[in-house]
C-alpha cells in the first residue's frame, strides 16, 4: 500500500518539525550563560513576528480576525485566552529551561506519557470511549507511574507539568473553539509582556553582547529555528489524516530523549522499568494507529 505524494510531503514536514524542536532543545546548551527565563523571552519575541508573517502568507488572517471579534462579543472569552496563553507559555518556558538544568530526560518522559493522558482526558472530558488497545496502553502507563512513585521515587514536576499541562491546554482550545493557528497567535501575543519583562529584567544578552558579539547571532538563530519548527508543523497538518498525525506525535520525544543523553543525562537503573513500560504503552497506541490508518486507506 503506497502513500500519496501529498501524504509523503506531510510526513516529511512533520519529521523536519520534530527535528527542529529537538535542535532547539539542544540549542539552549549554547546559551547556558543566559537564564532560562531570558532564553524563553527572546524565543517568543522573535517567533511572534515570524508566525504573523506565516499566517499572512498562508491566507489565514481571517481566523485571527474571527477570534479578535469574539474578544468583544463574548463576555468571558478574554479569560479563556489569558488562561490558554499562560498554559502554553509555561510549556514553552519549561522547554527552554529544562535542558540547561538537567531535566531533559524528565521532559522527554513527559512527552512520552502525554498522548496517554490525552486519551484519558478525551475519555472523561469529551466522553470518548476507550478501545481495548487504549485501555491496555493506560495499564502500562499506570505501571510506569507507579514505578516512578514507589520504586525509583523520581517522578519530577517537569514530567507532570508536560504530561498533565498539555492535555488541559488542548482541552481548553477545543472547548473555546480556538484550535487553530490563530489561537496559537493570540497565545503568543498575550505572552509578549512576560517575555519582554524577562528580557529587560535579566538583560544578559545586552551585557554579554559587548564582550561576546556572537551571542546576538545565537539568539537570532533561536528565533529562526523556533519559527521554522512551528511553520513546518503547520504545513504538515493539511497533508495528514488524524491517525497518521497522531502516530507522528511520538517522533519528537524520541529525538528529545536522544538529545538529553547526548547532553550528558543518564537513565538510572531503577528508572528503566518506567521507560520500558511507557515504550510498551506507546507501542500499543502506535499499533492501534497503524491499524486505523490501514482501514482509512481501504
Amino acid at each position: 500500500m503506497r502513500t500519496s505524494p501529498n501524504t509523503q510531503l506531510g510526513i516529511l514536514f512533520n519529521i523536519i518539525a520534530s527535528l527542529l524542536f529537538a535542535l532547539m532543545f539542544a540549542y539552549s546548551s549554547f546559551l547556558d550563560s543566559l537564564q532560562g527565563n531570558e532564553i524563553y523571552g527572546w524565543r517568543i519575541l522573535f517567533t511572534f513576528p515570524c508566525l504573523t508573517l506565516f499566517i499572512v502568507l498562508q491566507g489565514k488572517w481571517s481566523q485571527v480576525s474571527c477570534i479578535y471579534k469574539r474578544l468583544y462579543l463574548e463576555k468571558y472569552f478574554i479569560f479563556t485566552r489569558l488562561l490558554s496563553a499562560f498554559l502554553i507559555g509555561f510549556q514553552l518556558w519549561l522547554f527552554m529551561w529544562a535542558p540547561s538544568h538537567h531535566y531533559g530526560l524528565d521532559i522527554s518522559l513527559g512527552y512520552f506519557i502525554m498522548p496517554i493522558t490525552m486519551v484519558i482526558v478525551g475519555r472523561y472530558a469529551f466522553k470518548e470511549q476507550l478501545t481495548k488497545m487504549q485501555k491496555l496502553s493506560c495499564c502500562f502507563a499506570v505501571f510506569a507511574i507507579l514505578n516512578l512513585l514507589l520504586v525509583s521515587q523520581t517522578l519530577s514536576w517537569p514530567t507532570l507539568a508536560v504530561c498533565l499541562g498539555y492535555p488541559v491546554y488542548f482541552w481548553l482550545r477545543q472547548k473555546s473553539n480556538t484550535n487553530n493557528i490563530a489561537g496559537l497567535w493570540f497565545d503568543l501575543l498575550f505572552s509578549l509582556p512576560i517575555s519582554l519583562f524577562f528580557i529587560i529584567n535579566d538583560g544578559g544578552v545586552f551585557e554579554q553582547s559587548m564582550q561576546h558579539p556572537h551571542i546576538i547571532g545565537l539568539i537570532l538563530g533561536l528565533g529562526l529555528i523556533s519559527a521554522l519548527a512551528l511553520g513546518f508543523q503547520s504545513l504538515s497538518a493539511p497533508h495528514l489524516n488524524l491517525s497518521l498525525f497522531g502516530l507522528l506525535v511520538y517522533v519528537e520525544p524520541i529525538f528529545l530523549l536522544i538529545v538529553s543523553i547526548i547532553l550528558g543525562e543518564n537513565i538510572q537503573p531503577r528508572e528503566w522499568p518506567t521507560y520500558i513500560a511507557i515504550w510498551f504503552a506507546v507501542f500499543v497506541l502506535m499499533i492501534e494507529g497503524l491499524l486505523s490508518l490501514r482501514k482509512t486507506q481501504h
